[in-house]
Order: structure tokens, then C-alpha cells, then sequence
């Protein structure tokens, strides 16, 4: 890994519906963000952009991957937590000149009905990031999880544990 490359800003979105379960898609490889099979399943989360709050991006992610509005804040990490990409030697991606990731977390309750998820027919026109979606426990999420992203899902479950079922 070249350690010289800086870490992309990143956001990670924990959506709790009212019974404590936490929202995951099933993710499919994107250039070095390589997802090993087994462990598809992960929150949403996204590029931070210059200037943006976390909260903001948090709250534009969650949009752009879900179609999801109806979500109100409950909590955001203070700090960031790192994670690198694994080798990858395929064509270049707009992630290419990242070694990773440094992700800040926010927590959102999930405010309006299962209808509103769609993870297909994104309000962007940008391609999906996801191919299926469910509700899942907290706990559980390390375990389903790329194996680069469970150092900081651990995190996350930790930080969150409070909200989740």
C-alpha cells in the first residue's frame, strides 16, 4: 500500500427504523473498494465534498443511495476512523489515488415507511450503489461486512449500540 496517498473523506450512515434495526444494502466491487463474497452487506456512505457538514453529507448519501428523506439526526462520531483499500491492480477509478478511507459516522432515525426505500431508481440518475436492502441488527453488521470495513464497523456498533436493537 502506498501510505503516501492521503485517505478520502468519507461519511457512513447507521439509518435505525423504530424497531432498532439498522438499514444494509448488498454491494457489488467498485474499483479497490473490493467487497469479498459472503460479506456484501454494508450502510450507506459516501464522499465527503469540500466545505460540506457531516451532517449535510450524511443526510445527501443517504438520498442519493436510498431515496430515503424522512430521517432525523441522533448522533454523529467525533473522530475519524481510517480504513485502506486492498490491493488492486484493475482500471483506474475515481477512488485510484486514495489508499482508503476516513470515515465519521452519523446515526439517523428512520422517520417514514419501508415504501420509501428504493435503492434502484435513484433520484441523480448516477448507477446504483446498491442491489438489494434490509433491515438488520446492529450487532450483527461486523459479521456481514467486507473484511477491509470491520475495524470500523466494530467502531460504529460500539459508538451506536445505544440505538440499535
Amino acid at each position: 500500500m502506498d501510505e503516501t496517498r492521503p485517505y478520502r473523506p468519507n461519511v457512513g450512515i447507521a439509518l435505525f427504523n423504530a424497531e432498532g434495526l439498522v438499514l444494509v444494502g448488498r454491494a457489488e466491487t467498485s474499483g479497490p473498494e473490493l467487497i469479498v463474497p459472503g460479506f456484501e452487506w454494508q450502510c450507506p456512505q459516501g464522499g465527503i465534498d469540500e466545505g460540506e457538514d457531516i451532517v449535510a453529507a450524511a443526510k445527501r448519501e443517504l438520498w442519493e443511495e436510498t431515496n430515503v428523506r424522512s430521517a432525523s439526526l441522533l448522533a454523529v462520531t467525533e473522530e475519524w476512523w481510517p480504513y485502506d483499500f486492498p490491493p488492486y491492480d484493475g482500471p483506474p477509478h475515481k477512488l485510484s489515488p486514495f489508499r482508503g478511507q476516513k470515515q465519521r459516522w452519523a446515526a439517523l432515525r428512520f422517520e417514514g415507511q419501508d415504501s420509501e426505500i428504493d435503492v434502484v431508481n435513484l433520484p441523480t440518475g448516477e448507477p446504483q450503489e446498491f442491489f438489494g436492502w434490509r433491515w438488520e441488527r446492529l450487532a450483527r453488521l461486523p459479521d456481514l461486512v467486507t473484511p477491509h470495513k470491520r475495524p470500523v464497523y466494530l467502531r460504529m456498533a460500539q459508538a451506536f449500540a445505544g440505538f440499535g436493537a
